[in-house]
């Protein structure tokens, strides 16, 4: 390294398209322990990249045009510098003489050299100045200067003496590169990207300026830098590969993956085939629009449109800017009137806080405002009536795409936890309630930057003896709702004197009271004589009235003269199709018809393995069973049930539901690297908002009838879920004898959870218990071998823990094997964990549990019995059989005192604990006179035991009780139990020839 530094006739240019300096303090950590390494170890070098230099003769000295390794010989440079300046001083000596001397005048400067050229290494322009005072007195520092900073740590370091001044010097001589000297013909950019370093990873941004600049001549680089270049990092504030990625989104309708813009960038510009000063005028003029964004100056004067740009740039949203980076353009070309411009970046701050409120899934926002503006202008090709089209557009959006009604918006609202929102978010809602409507608006968000203000509880996070009585009887239950409520929430710059003082206390304050407040939002609530539920729902009902006026819901009456179909995309995992018909699709922006779901379907598969036909080849060639896409891809397509032919040896199984085509391609999207994106389906309209209800809840009954049987034949042994039924919500709730405890699985579109839940009406109990299976957190997740996800939720009655499975989707029933798995096996295995915490049985219930679920384990394990576990419990394990079922058939539509369609059951009867026996009941209710007729026959026979007049219920035959022991040995009882089924199986032959013979 010293040897390719060495030389007064040398010198160091670093080219305008090159970075600045960037190495932070852990690179140059990482440089000075190697070097002690080096002194340590007695290692005679130490290897440190590789240098690559264009070598342009000028004059009398030699320029050497770094283009990769600046970062290497500047960092060295500091390094050499710190050490001479140190020595020059006096604060380090040297057994060497003049040492100081030897490396200024052999590694940093030329001493003979004009004042302007004496320093070797020429840094980018940013950089000259801050390198050149370090060579004066330190008050001239520019400490804002990366190079300033990491000069300044290698002589703080260096003043610890960890190693001597020589040894130091002579490890600096050990460093190796590998230098690579460009001839005039090579082309700098291809060698540039091939080369593999272990310095600090070139920014995406980086990557496109050398690209731009690097093939240049070097005056037309600096022109090129100074005129566009430059001007492109200051307007994105040096966030060049942030703005080059939003600009790819405006060209392309694509947005590129955050590692890969500079490919993307490029495959661009050569698609484009546009001059250099053609694209550079281009991205500085969108850079233009982008400072805009980033400035909250959008330079039209108008104010409510910068107040807007502010608001959203505290949001931090950064989905939007490839939509709004449009419309300025559109106004920059006369297109759109400042008015609309406004009035689109309200209405699409508007959208964004409803869905946040209503906490609609963000995933579908990159593709609404990717296309956003080619929708609207694709209505009539023109940009007349914008906002009117811009409304219709986002109004039609569905699902996850939707704008929030006001219906929607207000009842979430209502009862949203405000408190427990992201600061962010919290600070911007109470900005708008206190400022919305006045020119004497106050600084809010400084106020809350600064802690000068703070969001203050009226009613107090935690009950006083004076806040009960002010709430009445139910205070708790109040408390509990309305804590964390907007209702309940205020702005104070008093808050610690309010703290949980009475309400009559917060209010007359003297000093932060909400009489004296100068809070337009406290005004009202110092004219409050008391502060309770009726106050509450009140003020609730102003504050959601108020809302509607801050983020009103726009109307339209734009229709366009096409209607346009719902769309969605193959990212879009929690929209449900069922039901719907496509009409056409769109891939990587190109627009194809579509017949049916199987169509595109075949059509996307045929395009993707034309892409690349190795991708299906290895699949349908696979003998690895145990792939995603076993079963569904095969190489003769014999063993599909309905074969798709795709290719002379590629068949898919076109016999499959909608969801599972679409699971089936986001695999194969994986698979091909492309963006699920990209794929777009239009769709025929629903015949209404009801349809699509229902299909939810069609969608959420067929999953459960799915898992609901593993359930329960998992929680078998407890009864948990024996009578569950299928239902439409997305929760089915399971017990197990602790009063308002309970097991809940839950299946969502964006995955499933567990949850054990601790909700009893006594909140203390909630919060005890919990605390107390927390204590045991350790013991629990070491058994489970999980983390669980434990939520006391103070601000609730209720608390819970939770365990969640990512990834899967109701909507996809290529997840329910997952699912139902997951909901089976988690959800038992957690109860098994956490209930011996909590269960105070006594010995007798312990017994009669444990023995329930050996009855149970039994009635499955017999083939020739139905098990019912629905209706099984602690002391009554019922079944069926298919002999008793030909005498007492079912009876369709006609439920029986069970609630069932079969009116009998055997029923394993378990009371006491320490014997078992096995009855035969009959139920009347809804049953036919055929059925009444055969019992009316069995009653008359001498072997079954009698009926009672008018009966409801009756038991016909009972086995003799069989004794258990002491201990519960489930080999014991299985052998009871067979000997009990014995003498029912003769009951039943011997009941049939009886019947045969009458």
């Amino acid at each position: 390294m010293t040897a390719f530094m060495e030389g007064a006739d040398k010198r160091y240019i670093i080219p305008v398209y090159q970075r600045k300096y960037d190495w932070r303090q852990e690179n140059c950590r990482q440089l000075y322990e190697d070097l002690k390494k080096v002194i340590k170890n007695g290692r005679s070098s130490h290897f440190f990249g590789s240098i690559v230099s264009s070598v342009v003769p000028n004059g009398s000295k030699i320029e050497y045009h770094i283009i990769d390794g600046q970062q290497r010989l500047t960092t060295v440079s500091l390094l050499l510098l710190a050490l001479c300046n140190l020595i020059a001083k006096g604060n380090l000596t040297s057994k060497e003489a003049r040492l100081d001397e030897q490396i200024s005048q052999r590694f940093l400067i030329a001493p003979w050299a004009s004042e302007d050229d004496r320093i070797k290494l020429h840094p980018v322009k940013s950089d000259r100045a801050a390198l050149a005072k370090l060579f004066g007195p330190e008050e001239d520092y520019d400490r804002a200067s990366n190079l300033t900073l990491n000069y300044l740590f290698f002589r703080d370091i260096l003043l610890k003496e960890e190693v001597s001044v020589d040894e130091l010097y002579a490890a600096i001589g050990k460093l190796e590169i590998i230098s690579i000297t460009l001839e005039p013909d090579d082309n700098a950019q291809l060698i540039f990207e091939s080369l593999n370093s272990t310095g600090l990873a070139l920014a995406e941004g980086d990557k496109i300026r050398n690209y731009i600049l690097m093939g240049l001549p070097s005056k037309e680089q600096s022109k090129y830098y100074t005129e566009y270049w430059e001007k492109i990092e200051k307007c994105t504030r040096n966030d060049v590969s942030s703005f080059v990625r939003d600009y790819l989104s405006i060209k392309q309708q694509m947005t590129p993956n955050v590692n890969t813009i500079y490919q993307a960038f490029k495959r661009y510009v050569e698609e484009v085939q546009l001059p250099i000063e053609a694209l550079l005028e281009d991205l500085l003029k969108y850079a233009r629009l982008f400072e805009k964004l980033l400035t909250c100056e959008s330079g039209l004067g108008e104010k409510r449109l910068d107040n807007c740009l502010y608001r959203m740039a505290r949001l931090e949203i950064t989905v939007t800017r490839p939509f709004l980076m449009e419309v300025l353009r559109l106004n920059q070309d006369g297109k759109l009137s400042v008015e609309a411009v406004r009035d689109v970046f309200e209405i699409t701050e508007n959208y964004l806080f409803r869905r946040n409120i209503c906490e609609v899934p963000t995933n579908a926002l990159n593709k609404v405002f990717l296309t956003l503006n080619k929708e609207i202008l694709r209505y009539d090709n023109t940009a007349d009536n914008y906002v009117d089209k811009c409304i219709y557009a986002l109004r039609a959006k569905r699902e996850s795409g939707r704008f929030p009604d006001d219906q929607e918006f207000a009842d979430a609202l209502a009862v949203k936890q405000v408190y427990l929102m992201r600061g962010k978010y919290k600070a911007y809602l109470f900005e708008r309630f206190e400022n919305f409507g006045t020119v004497e608006t106050k600084d809010v968000y400084a106020h809350l930057d600064n802690n000068e203000y703070s969001i203050e509880h009226i009613m107090p996070q935690h009950l006083t003896p004076a806040w009960t009585e002010e709430l009445g009887p139910n205070a708790a239950e109040i408390h509990a709702t309305w804590l964390h409520r907007l209702a309940n929430l205020t702005l104070t710059g008093y808050n610690p004197n309010l703290s949980n003082k009475s309400f009559r206390e917060k209010r007359d304050d003297k000093q932060g009271g909400y009489r004296n407040s100068g809070l337009r939002m406290n005004q009202k609530i110092g004219q409050k004589d008391a502060w309770g539920l009726s106050e509450l729902e009140e003020r609730s009902s102003e504050m959601v009235a108020q809302a509607l006026q801050i983020w009103p819901c726009p109307q339209t009456d734009f229709k366009p003269a096409e209607k346009e179909f719902d769309s969605c995309t193959l990212d879009d995992e929690d929209v449900d199709l069922t039901g719907r018909e496509i009409v056409k699709y769109s891939l990587l922006n190109t627009e194809q018809p579509a017949a049916s779901w199987t169509d595109m379907f075949e059509h996307v598969v045929k395009f993707l393995h034309q892409k690349d036909k190795s991708v299906l080849s290895a699949l349908a060639c696979s003998a690895d069973q145990a792939t995603d896409l076993a079963g569904y891809v095969s190489g003769t397509g014999n063993e599909l049930r309905s074969a798709l032919q795709i290719d002379d040896t590629i068949y898919f199984e076109k016999n499959t539901s909608t969801a599972m085509k679409l699971s089936i391609l986001r695999r194969l999207f994986a698979l091909y690297d492309v963006d699920p994106m990209e794929l777009v389906f239009y769709l025929k309209d629903p015949d209404s908002e009801k349809m699509a209800e229902a299909s939810r809840f069609e969608l959420r009954r067929r999953y459960w009838t799915y898992a609901l049987p593993l359930i329960q034949k998992q929680h078998m042994h407890r009864g948990s879920f024996s009578n569950v039924s299928p239902s439409t919500s997305n929760t089915v709730v399971g017990f197990f004898g602790i009063s308002g405890c309970s097991v809940q699985c839950i299946a969502n579109y964006d995955g499933a959870r567990i949850d054990f839940f601790l909700g009893s009406s006594d909140t203390a109990w909630n919060k005890s218990s919990f605390d107390l299976l927390y204590s045991h957190k350790a013991e629990i997740e070491e058994e489970l071998g999980i983390s669980l996800n434990w939520v006391r939720a103070d601000q609730y009655k209720a608390s819970w823990i939770s365990y969640e499975l990512k990834d899967v989707s109701i909507a996809d029933e290529g997840d329910w094997p997952r699912m139902a798995k997951f909901h089976a096996e988690w959800s038992d295995a957690i109860c098994n964990a956490v209930l011996p915490y909590l269960q105070s049985e006594d010995a007798l219930g312990q017994r009669l549990s444990e023995i329930a679920g050996i009855l149970r384990e039994w009635t499955v394990s017999r083939p020739e019995v139905k098990e019912n576990l629905a209706k099984c419990n602690r002391t009554l394990t019922r079944f069926t059989t298919d002999q008793m079922s030909e005498i007492f058939p079912a009876i369709p539509g006609a439920p029986s005192g069970w609630g069932t369609e079969n009116h009998y059951f055997y029923e394993i009867v378990n009371r006491t604990g320490d014997k078992i026996h096995i009855q035969l009941a009959l139920s009347s209710k809804n049953a036919t006179e055929d059925f009444l007729e055969t019992c009316d026959r069995v009653s008359s026979l001498p072997f079954v035991r009698p009926r009672k007049d008018g009966w409801k219920w009756w038991t016909i035959f009972r086995t003799e009780s069989e004794k258990l022991g002491e201990s519960v040995d489930k080999k014991e009882i299985f052998g009871k139990l067979d000997l009990c089924m014995e003498k029912v199986q003769a009951f039943e032959e011997e009941l049939k020839q009886a019947l045969a013979e009458q």
